[in-house]
């Protein structure tokens, strides 16, 4: 079991429900926000987070309705969030296409952001569960604070790139939603506290794998990965590959390459790109990143050892194993 269609097989029926309820929350009278949200409609992904909540609802005891409007309210908070990211970040593309601030501007994609949060508003009154609202409304903060951690760790601001300052940065970004998506599916069932922990622990970690494996492919070409790759280093941010490489060399050696990211970032030079995602390559930098991802992969099997054998356990394994074995 390696591809979504097949994790997705325990939780299918409830998955089209997820489905139609996400979709139905997209529902606008405006001419621009039907536009813009036709188009990410159809370029939604794999939809991995909200397929965890229902496995996790469905391993603690049963998928309910509000495991399903739960999931509704953070993949909306999430899509916000990607749409607000992408005219931060002045990403061009989204999953290999025009990103929505390119295509429709930013004050559309901001707005478009805006209006979804409020849809996840609206849906979280649906639930009358108040530890299910905390945790969304935690995430919330949460992404938000991650985003400006990320704004202070760029190559201008000194001594704020660092390997403890980067685990912040993806935990609150990235690892903390996961963990959400995770939680709010075992609370959705009414597991009991045990099971609750144990599923924010799996999400956790299957959060902070899903990150370095997506910061792993910048420091390829792209040929290799199928998308645009070094777009981190054109906005200044040195991840976890590039920071290990960086603490291997001697001090010259580093302060050498620090001057070509900051070309790469200030003076807009994309010529010496491959210079640093090679020297990242050779200096261990991707190895080391896989070695941490086999420590947070450990880590989520060992929460997930409480629950006995079945369907829905296989493909939550099999979905951690996807995460880390990804090559897009």
């Amino acid at each position: 079991m390696n591809d979504i269609a097949a994790i997705k097989q325990p939780v299918l029926a409830e998955f089209q429900q997820f489905e139609s309820a996400f979709a139905d929350a997209f529902e606008s009278d405006n001419h621009t926000l039907k536009e813009v949200y036709v188009y990410v409609l159809n370029n939604v992904g794999k939809q991995v987070r909200p397929l965890l909540t229902l496995l996790c609802s469905q391993i603690c005891g049963g998928i309910t309705d509000t495991t399903i409007q739960a999931g509704v309210a953070l993949e909306l908070m999430h899509t916000a969030s990607l749409l607000h990211d992408d005219v931060i970040d002045e990403a061009e593309q989204r999953r290999g296409k025009p990103s929505v601030h390119s295509r429709w501007g930013n004050k559309a994609a901001i707005l478009s952001g805006d209006y979804l949060l409020a849809s996840s508003f609206l849906v979280s009154t649906t639930i009358n569960h108040p530890q299910i609202w905390r945790i969304l409304a935690s995430v919330g903060k949460q992404l938000a604070v991650g985003e400006l951690l990320q704004q202070d760790s760029t190559i201008t601001v000194e001594n704020q790139w660092s390997e403890a300052n980067y685990f912040d940065v993806i935990n609150n970004k990235t690892a903390q939603l996961f963990a959400a998506c995770c939680q709010i599916g075992a609370l959705g069932a009414n597991a009991p506290k045990t099971q609750v922990l144990a599923m924010k622990e799996f999400g956790q970690n299957i959060g902070l794998i899903f990150q370095i494996k997506d910061d792993i492919f910048d420091y390829f070409d792209s040929a290799e990965i199928g998308k645009p790759t070094g777009n981190d280093l054109k906005e200044g941010k040195i991840t976890l590959p590039l920071l290990h490489a960086l603490s291997q060399v001697s001090e010259d050696e580093s302060n050498a390459m620090m001057n070509n990211i900051r070309k790469v970032f200030l003076e807009h030079n994309e010529s010496l790109i491959p210079t640093i995602q090679k020297f990242a390559r050779s200096n261990g930098g991707i190895r080391y990143a896989e070695e941490q991802m086999d420590l947070f992969h450990q880590k989520a099997l060992d929460a997930l050892s409480i629950f006995e054998e079945s369907k829905e356990k296989a493909s939550l394994l099999a979905t951690l194993q996807f995460v880390s074995d990804r090559t897009y």
